[in-house]
C-alpha cells in the first residue's frame, strides 16, 4: 500500500494493487459515521463488441445492464436482500462505460464488504432466471421509454453520433434483451469481470489494512488481460443529424442542444479535457452567465435549464437544455454566444470568478460516494482523480477560448426537441 496526502482538498488515500491484480483505494475518515464501498467493472452499455479468445464477439444491446441485475443472484438466494437484512443500503448502476456495485452502512462493514466482493466474484445464472429477468427488464425499458427527458437525451446522442454505441440505450430494447441467454452473460462476465478490469474504492471510518486483507482473501481469480473493444469507425466532426423532434405528453417543449467535442486521450489529458469542458460550459451558459440571465429574463428558459460536459471512451460532448417555449431560438443563442466568447468576448475577471466557483463546486462534491465513484472512473481512464486541483490550476483563458472556438460550432451542433402533442 502507498499513502498519499492531498492537502488542497483535505483527503488522504491508501492505494495499492492486490496479487490478483485488483486495484484498491481507501479513504480513511475516522470522524465519519458511515462507510461506503464501491466495486466496479470497466464495462458498460456501449461495450457491445469485444475480442475474446482471439475472436470478435457481437453482443445484444443491454447485456451490461442485464448482467448487473443478475449479479445479485446467488445459489443461496439474493445478495441484495442479504446486505439489506444486515443493515447495509446496497445498490448498483450501469452507465455507458462502467458497472458499479455499492453499499453504505454504519456497522458490520467488514461482513458487508465480504458479501459484496463474494457475490460479484461468483456469478450464478440459469436459463430460468434469465428468462424471468427478461420480463422484469422489459417492463423497466417500457417505463423509461415513456419518460420525456430520457427520450430527449437519447435523441440528442443519436443526432450527434452516427456509429458510436453511446447512441444506444444502456438498457437496450425489449427486442435486444430477448436475445440474451445465460451463455451470453457468462461470456461477458469472463471478459470483463476479473480483477485486472475492476477496482475497489472505500471511504469511511475503516482500517485500510483490513480492507486490503479482506479483498485479498476474497478476490483471488486470475486476470486474463484486457479485452479489446471496438466502438466502430471514428466519427467525423459534423453532427450526424442537426435536429430531431418528437411529440409526447408534455406541458411545454423540452430541448437539449449538444456539441461534439474531441476524442479524449487517456491519463491526465483526459482529466484536463473534462475540467476544460465543464468550465467552458459554465462560462457559455451556466446559471451565472450573461446569456442565461438574458434568456431567463426573456422567459425563454427557467430553472430546469442546465449545462454539462460528458467524456466517455472515444467521445466527448457539451450538452445544455431544459424547458423552453423557444427551443430553436435558445439553441441558436448558445451557438452565437460560443462564437462571441471564442472571438475575444471572454473577460479575464469573469473567467477568474467562474473558474473559482467551478473549483469550489468540485471540492464540495467530494462526498464519500462521489469520491469513490470518481476515483474508479478516473482509474479506468488512466489518472488519479484527486490530482484535479493542480490540473485545473493550469487551465488558461486562452485554452477555454480555443475549446469554444473549435467545438461550439454549427457543424458540430445537434438539437433534440420534445414538443407537446397537437
Amino acid at each position: 500500500m502507498e499513502r498519499r496526502e492531498f492537502h488542497r482538498v483535505g483527503e488522504c488515500c491508501w492505494a495499492g494493487i492486490l496479487p490478483s491484480g485488483l486495484p484498491v483505494f481507501v479513504y480513511p475518515k475516522p470522524e465519519f459515521g458511515k462507510s461506503f464501498a464501491f466495486f466496479a467493472a470497466n464495462y458498460g452499455g456501449m461495450d457491445l463488441r469485444f475480442e475474446q479468445g482471439g475472436q470478435w464477439k457481437d453482443t445484444p444491446a443491454g447485456v451490461a445492464h442485464f448482467l448487473e441485475h443478475k449479479m445479485f443472484d446467488t445459489k443461496e438466494g439474493n445478495a441484495l436482500q442479504l446486505l439489506s437484512q444486515g443493515g447495509a443500503s446496497p445498490n448498483a448502476f450501469t452507465s455507458s462505460s462502467i458497472t458499479g456495485y455499492h453499499f453504505e452502512c454504519t456497522e458490520g462493514f467488514e461482513d458487508h464488504l465480504r458479501t459484496l466482493l463474494s457475490f460479484v466474484m461468483e456469478p450464478y445464472f440459469t436459463p430460468e432466471s434469465v428468462a424471468k429477468e427478461q420480463g422484469i427488464i422489459g417492463q423497466e425499458i417500457a417505463m423509461i421509454e415513456d419518460e420525456p427527458y430520457w427520450r430527449l437525451y437519447r435523441n440528442l446522442l443519436a443526432g450527434l453520433y452516427e456509429r458510436h454505441p453511446i447512441r444506444i440505450s444502456v438498457a437496450g430494447t425489449r427486442e435486444s434483451i430477448a436475445g440474451i441467454t445465460d451463455h451470453t452473460l457468462y461470456d461477458c462476465y469472463r471478459s470483463f469481470y476479473h480483477p485486472g478490469n475492476m477496482v475497489l474504492c472505500v471511504a469511511g471510518p475503516v482500517d485500510p489494512e483490513r480492507v486490503f486483507d479482506i479483498a485479498a482473501q476474497v478476490v483471488t481469480q486470475e486476470s486474463p488481460g484486457p479485452a479489446r473493444r471496438d466502438y466502430g469507425a471514428p466519427e467525423g466532426a459534423k453532427a450526424f443529424q442537426a435536429r430531431t423532434e418528437e411529440r409526447m405528453e408534455v406541458s411545454s417543449p423540452l430541448f437539449f442542444t449538444g456539441f461534439k467535442g474531441p476524442e479524449p486521450e487517456r491519463g491526465q489529458e483526459n482529466l484536463r479535457l473534462q475540467l476544460t469542458g465543464r468550465l467552458a460550459g459554465e462560462l457559455l451558459c451556466g446559471d451565472s452567465s450573461p446569456l442565461y440571465v438574458r434568456l431567463y429574463e426573456a422567459g425563454k428558459v427557467n430553472k430546469s435549464f442546465s449545462v454539462s460536459f460528458e467524456v466517455e471512451p472515444g467521445i466527448s460532448f457539451l450538452a445544455a437544455g431544459g424547458e423552453s417555449r423557444d427551443p430553436d431560438g435558445v439553441a441558436e443563442a448558445i451557438l452565437r454566444e460560443g462564437e462571441r466568447l471564442a472571438s475575444g468576448g471572454l473577460e479575464e475577471d469573469r473567467f477568474r470568478r467562474v473558474k473559482k466557483a467551478v473549483y469550489g463546486a468540485q471540492v464540495r462534491g467530494l462526498t464519500s460516494e462521489n469520491l469513490c465513484i470518481q476515483t474508479a472512473q478516473a482509474h479506468f481512464a488512466g489518472y488519479f482523480y484527486l490530482d484535479f486541483p493542480e490540473v485545473y490550476d493550469a487551465i488558461t483563458m486562452e485554452e477555454v477560448s480555443a475549446f469554444l472556438r473549435d467545438y461550439v460550432t454549427a457543424e458540430r451542433q445537434a438539437v433534440s426537441v420534445i414538443a407537446p402533442l397537437l
